[in-house]
């Protein structure tokens, strides 16, 4: 019988979009009354391989990622899914110049891959709790990030994978200063 394992915890991450960048540093501040101080900042992507929200949320659209201090059990995404759905409906109603001032794009980081929480379902999407489905967005091998079919364009353009990089790196550290073993 196989031994069930305790997973290690893991590093969240929101990616932020927005086509109005003067609001990111409220967004930032309620992010961090949500979910812990903000230890990692990306610089600000051109979301620009598809115009898929451009009706709902103006253009140009800008990506921009935030990590947190605080490592999580890999099970909370759901819930944290959950609360950067009801802070977008709070800005929506705060910020109505467009009907969808940002999307917020909960996910974590582990050594060998990055999830995204999505509250779609799809055939490469596994249910983690209450409508909240989970997919393996990046995995890391032999030193890079790599795609996979479903990847999002903007992910799959290697755009993010410095920032993923050193985020990784951050991750690690952080383990090892919870006495946590990792391998290479």
């Amino acid at each position: 019988m196989a031994k069930i394992r305790t997973p290690l915890p893991v590093k969240l991450f929101v990616g932020v979009l927005t086509s109005a960048p003067p609001i990111l540093p409220e967004i930032e501040e309620r992010l961090v009354n949500l979910f812990g101080t903000i230890d990692a900042r990306s610089e600000q992507f051109l979301f620009d391989l598809t115009r898929y929200y451009d009706e709902e949320m103006g253009h140009p659209i800008y990506r921009y990622f935030v990590s947190f201090s605080e490592l999580i059990h890999p099970s909370e995404i759901a819930g944290v899914k959950v609360k950067t759905n009801d802070l977008e409906s709070v800005l929506a109603r705060e910020y109505s110049n467009v009907q969808r001032p940002v999307n917020l794009d909960p996910g974590y980081l582990e050594q060998s891959k990055i999830v995204l929480a999505s509250t779609k379902n799809y055939y490469h999407r596994i249910l983690i709790s209450g409508g909240i489905y989970a997919e393996v967005t990046l995995h890391y091998e032999d030193g890079d990030w790599r795609v996979l079919p479903w990847t999002f364009p903007d992910y799959k353009s290697g755009r993010y994978n410095s920032f993923f990089s050193s985020l990784r790196d951050l991750y690690r550290t952080q383990l090892k200063l919870a006495g946590i073993r990792i391998r290479l």
